[in-house]
Protein backbone atom coordinates (compact mmCIF):
# COMPACT_ATOMS: atom_id res chain seq x y z
CA UNK A 1 0.00 0.00 0.00
CA UNK A 2 1.41 3.35 -0.99
CA UNK A 3 1.70 6.02 1.69
CA UNK A 4 -1.18 8.50 1.41
CA UNK A 5 -0.40 12.14 0.73
CA UNK A 6 0.02 14.19 3.90
CA UNK A 7 1.18 17.73 4.55
CA UNK A 8 2.68 19.15 7.74
CA UNK A 9 2.94 22.88 8.32
CA UNK A 10 5.91 24.10 10.43
CA UNK A 11 3.78 24.37 13.58
CA UNK A 12 2.42 20.83 13.18
CA UNK A 13 5.76 19.16 13.92
CA UNK A 14 5.57 20.34 17.55
CA UNK A 15 2.20 18.75 18.29
CA UNK A 16 1.55 15.86 15.87
CA UNK A 17 3.65 12.72 15.39
CA UNK A 18 5.08 12.71 11.87
CA UNK A 19 5.01 9.34 10.07
CA UNK A 20 8.32 7.59 10.70
CA UNK A 21 9.93 4.16 10.38
CA UNK A 22 7.53 2.61 12.87
CA UNK A 23 4.54 3.94 10.91
CA UNK A 24 5.92 2.54 7.67
CA UNK A 25 6.63 -0.87 9.25
CA UNK A 26 3.03 -1.09 10.38
CA UNK A 27 1.87 0.02 6.94
CA UNK A 28 3.99 -2.71 5.34
CA UNK A 29 2.55 -5.30 7.72
CA UNK A 30 -1.00 -4.25 6.88
CA UNK A 31 -0.17 -4.53 3.18
CA UNK A 32 1.05 -8.10 3.75
CA UNK A 33 -2.19 -8.86 5.61
CA UNK A 34 -4.50 -7.07 3.20
CA UNK A 35 -6.06 -10.13 1.58
CA UNK A 36 -6.61 -11.74 4.98
CA UNK A 37 -8.23 -8.53 6.23
CA UNK A 38 -10.49 -8.38 3.16
CA UNK A 39 -11.56 -11.98 3.76
CA UNK A 40 -12.84 -10.99 7.20
CA UNK A 41 -15.14 -8.41 5.56
CA UNK A 42 -14.67 -5.89 8.40
CA UNK A 43 -17.57 -3.53 9.03
CA UNK A 44 -15.88 -1.27 11.58
CA UNK A 45 -12.18 -0.45 11.27
CA UNK A 46 -10.58 1.58 14.04
CA UNK A 47 -7.18 3.14 14.52
CA UNK A 48 -6.16 4.41 17.95
CA UNK A 49 -3.98 7.50 17.77
CA UNK A 50 -3.93 8.03 14.00
CA UNK A 51 -1.72 11.13 14.30
CA UNK A 52 -1.14 12.13 10.68
CA UNK A 53 -3.86 9.76 9.49
CA UNK A 54 -1.76 7.89 6.93
CA UNK A 55 -2.61 4.39 8.21
CA UNK A 56 -6.38 4.75 8.50
CA UNK A 57 -6.51 6.53 5.13
CA UNK A 58 -4.41 3.80 3.48
CA UNK A 59 -6.78 1.16 4.81
CA UNK A 60 -9.81 3.07 3.58
CA UNK A 61 -8.31 3.35 0.10
CA UNK A 62 -7.53 -0.38 -0.18
CA UNK A 63 -10.51 -2.07 1.44
CA UNK A 64 -13.71 -2.52 -0.60
CA UNK A 65 -15.59 0.75 -0.74
CA UNK A 66 -19.09 1.00 0.63
CA UNK A 67 -18.82 -1.89 3.11
CA UNK A 68 -16.41 -0.80 5.83
CA UNK A 69 -16.57 2.26 8.04
CA UNK A 70 -13.39 3.80 9.45
CA UNK A 71 -12.85 5.74 12.68
CA UNK A 72 -9.69 7.26 14.13
CA UNK A 73 -9.69 8.00 17.86
CA UNK A 74 -7.04 10.44 19.06
CA UNK A 75 -6.77 12.25 22.37
CA UNK A 76 -4.82 15.04 20.66
CA UNK A 77 -7.16 17.52 18.90
CA UNK A 78 -4.32 18.67 16.66
CA UNK A 79 -3.84 15.09 15.48
CA UNK A 80 -7.57 14.86 14.80
CA UNK A 81 -7.32 17.95 12.60
CA UNK A 82 -4.28 16.55 10.82
CA UNK A 83 -6.06 13.24 10.14
CA UNK A 84 -9.02 15.15 8.71
CA UNK A 85 -6.62 17.12 6.52
CA UNK A 86 -5.01 13.90 5.24
CA UNK A 87 -8.47 12.54 4.46
CA UNK A 88 -9.24 15.64 2.40
CA UNK A 89 -5.92 15.50 0.55
CA UNK A 90 -6.62 11.91 -0.46
CA UNK A 91 -10.31 12.26 -1.24
CA UNK A 92 -11.29 9.93 1.59
CA UNK A 93 -14.98 10.19 2.47
CA UNK A 94 -15.68 7.36 4.91
CA UNK A 95 -13.25 8.14 7.75
CA UNK A 96 -14.56 9.75 10.93
CA UNK A 97 -12.20 11.28 13.47
CA UNK A 98 -13.09 11.48 17.16
CA UNK A 99 -11.22 13.36 19.90
CA UNK A 100 -11.40 10.71 22.61
CA UNK A 101 -9.24 8.75 25.04
CA UNK A 102 -8.69 5.26 23.63
CA UNK A 103 -11.85 3.13 23.19
CA UNK A 104 -14.05 3.88 26.19
CA UNK A 105 -16.90 5.24 24.05
CA UNK A 106 -17.33 2.11 21.91
CA UNK A 107 -20.07 -0.43 22.44
CA UNK A 108 -19.29 -4.08 23.13
CA UNK A 109 -17.90 -6.38 20.42
CA UNK A 110 -18.13 -3.86 17.58
CA UNK A 111 -14.57 -3.55 16.21
CA UNK A 112 -13.59 -5.88 13.37
CA UNK A 113 -10.19 -4.34 12.62
CA UNK A 114 -8.13 -2.50 15.24
CA UNK A 115 -4.75 -0.86 14.60
CA UNK A 116 -2.50 0.80 17.18
CA UNK A 117 0.98 2.31 17.03
CA UNK A 118 1.19 3.23 20.72
CA UNK A 119 3.56 5.39 22.74
CA UNK A 120 6.11 2.63 23.32
CA UNK A 121 9.35 4.23 24.57
CA UNK A 122 10.14 3.03 28.12
CA UNK A 123 10.39 5.99 30.48
CA UNK A 124 11.14 6.38 34.16
CA UNK A 125 8.21 6.02 36.58
CA UNK A 126 6.82 9.37 37.68
CA UNK A 127 4.73 10.54 40.59
CA UNK A 128 1.91 11.30 38.14
CA UNK A 129 0.74 8.72 35.63
CA UNK A 130 1.98 9.05 32.07
CA UNK A 131 -1.44 8.08 30.78
CA UNK A 132 -2.86 10.57 28.38
CA UNK A 133 -5.25 13.27 29.59
CA UNK A 134 -7.37 15.21 27.16
CA UNK A 135 -6.94 18.55 28.93
CA UNK A 136 -3.19 18.55 28.45
CA UNK A 137 -3.63 18.77 24.70
CA UNK A 138 -5.63 21.99 24.89
CA UNK A 139 -2.63 23.92 26.16
CA UNK A 140 -0.94 26.44 23.92
CA UNK A 141 2.57 27.52 23.02
CA UNK A 142 5.58 25.72 24.46
CA UNK A 143 3.44 23.62 26.81
CA UNK A 144 2.07 21.73 23.85
CA UNK A 145 4.43 18.90 22.93
CA UNK A 146 4.77 15.34 21.66
CA UNK A 147 5.65 13.58 24.91
CA UNK A 148 2.42 11.55 24.96
CA UNK A 149 3.06 10.33 21.44
CA UNK A 150 6.14 8.38 22.57
CA UNK A 151 6.42 8.16 26.40
CA UNK A 152 5.27 4.71 27.44
CA UNK A 153 6.13 4.46 31.14
CA UNK A 154 7.56 1.29 32.67
CA UNK A 155 8.30 -1.27 29.93
CA UNK A 156 6.79 1.27 27.50
CA UNK A 157 3.36 -0.32 27.94
CA UNK A 158 1.32 1.94 30.19
CA UNK A 159 -1.08 2.88 27.37
CA UNK A 160 -0.82 -0.41 25.48
CA UNK A 161 -1.86 -2.40 28.54
CA UNK A 162 -5.00 -0.29 28.88
CA UNK A 163 -6.00 -1.28 25.35
CA UNK A 164 -5.14 -4.93 25.92
CA UNK A 165 -7.27 -4.92 29.08
CA UNK A 166 -10.22 -3.62 27.03
CA UNK A 167 -9.72 -5.87 24.02
CA UNK A 168 -12.12 -8.60 25.11
CA UNK A 169 -14.88 -6.01 25.46
CA UNK A 170 -14.54 -4.21 22.15
CA UNK A 171 -13.22 -6.76 19.62
CA UNK A 172 -15.87 -8.57 17.60
CA UNK A 173 -15.86 -12.38 17.36
CA UNK A 174 -14.14 -12.15 13.97
CA UNK A 175 -12.03 -9.12 14.92
CA UNK A 176 -8.27 -8.77 14.58
CA UNK A 177 -5.83 -6.40 16.29
CA UNK A 178 -2.55 -5.19 14.79
CA UNK A 179 -0.17 -3.76 17.39
CA UNK A 180 3.31 -2.29 17.00
CA UNK A 181 5.75 -2.86 19.86
CA UNK A 182 9.40 -2.28 20.70
CA UNK A 183 11.61 -5.16 21.89
CA UNK A 184 11.74 -3.52 25.34
CA UNK A 185 7.92 -3.77 25.50
CA UNK A 186 8.34 -7.56 25.78
CA UNK A 187 6.14 -8.64 22.86
CA UNK A 188 6.46 -12.35 23.65
CA UNK A 189 5.20 -11.64 27.16
CA UNK A 190 2.26 -9.72 25.71
CA UNK A 191 1.35 -12.70 23.52
CA UNK A 192 1.48 -15.10 26.48
CA UNK A 193 -0.70 -12.78 28.56
CA UNK A 194 -3.26 -12.57 25.78
CA UNK A 195 -3.23 -16.35 25.35
CA UNK A 196 -4.32 -16.64 28.98
CA UNK A 197 -7.23 -14.34 28.10
CA UNK A 198 -8.42 -16.62 25.29
CA UNK A 199 -6.67 -14.78 22.48
CA UNK A 200 -4.08 -16.09 20.07
CA UNK A 201 -1.42 -14.12 18.28
CA UNK A 202 2.01 -13.93 16.80
CA UNK A 203 4.72 -11.66 15.48
CA UNK A 204 4.05 -11.11 11.78
CA UNK A 205 6.77 -8.59 10.94
CA UNK A 206 9.87 -7.14 12.56
CA UNK A 207 12.55 -4.66 11.67
CA UNK A 208 15.67 -3.15 13.22
CA UNK A 209 15.74 0.59 12.69
CA UNK A 210 18.40 2.93 14.11
CA UNK A 211 18.93 0.99 17.32
CA UNK A 212 15.28 0.01 17.73
CA UNK A 213 13.95 -3.51 17.22
CA UNK A 214 10.30 -3.13 16.23
CA UNK A 215 7.63 -5.83 15.97
CA UNK A 216 4.11 -5.98 14.58
CA UNK A 217 1.78 -8.35 16.40
CA UNK A 218 -1.47 -9.81 15.14
CA UNK A 219 -3.91 -10.73 17.92
CA UNK A 220 -7.36 -12.33 17.52
CA UNK A 221 -9.79 -14.36 19.56
CA UNK A 222 -9.10 -18.08 19.94
CA UNK A 223 -11.21 -19.79 17.32
CA UNK A 224 -11.42 -16.64 15.16
CA UNK A 225 -11.05 -16.66 11.38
Amino acid sequence: METPVFKFEPQDYDTVYEPSEDSFLLLDALEDELESIKARQPLLCVEIGPGSGVLIVALEKHLPSGRSHFIGFDINPNACQMTQKTCQLNGTASVDVVNMDLLAGLRTACVDLLVFNPPYVPTQPAADSLEEHIGEFHLSGEDQNLVHAWAGGADGRIVTDRVLDDLDRILSPRGVFYLLLLKENKPEEVLKQMERRNFRGGIIKERRIRGEHLYVLRIERTGGN
